[in-house]
């Protein structure tokens, strides 16, 4: 008997500094195409909006895209202020894109952007596949636990 994966409730954002709108679209079409709801706020999103709207719409994920290639600077401070809210501190909140500017060198953000908080990264020169499983992963997680 296969488990029936969880469809949730995403919220896709951009970081701050970003004004980036095709990967969101992207993000949001795929998520979508997997059954989830998607709650897009946008390009160049305050820190506060992004925690006004975790509390308005209580997602199940956090998606925070990058393009601009300041993902590390804007994402480690944004998860800081999602993570010393209370209610939302245990809210999963993943990152990826481009984090940096330095190319194949990107991928050393990760570890840093972990311990700042972020439950799983997605640097783009993996593709989206390991998003696609972390999705799988958390879907099967949650049917199991429901």
């Amino acid at each position: 008997m296969e488990l029936e994966k969880k469809k949730f409730t995403v919220l896709v954002s951009s970081v701050a500094s970003d004004s980036h709108t095709w990967n969101l679209v992207f993000l949001q079409l795929l998520l979508e195409e997997l059954g989830h709801r998607v709650v897009n706020i946008g390009a160049c999103v305050p820190d506060d909006l992004l925690v006004e709207s975790c509390r308005l719409h209580r997602p199940d994920l956090v998606v925070i895209s990058s393009v601009n290639g300041h993902g590390h600077h804007d994402g480690a401070r944004v998860i800081g202020e999602l993570r010393s809210r209370p209610d939302l501190v245990g809210l999963p909140v993943v990152i990826g894109g481009k984090l940096g500017i330095g190319g194949v060198d990107n991928a050393r953000h990760t570890d840093d952007l972990l311990r700042a908080g972020f439950d799983a990264v997605f640097d783009d020169s993996a593709g989206v596949d390991p998003f696609r499983e972390y999705l799988g992963a958390l879907g099967s997680l949650a049917a199991v636990t429901a």
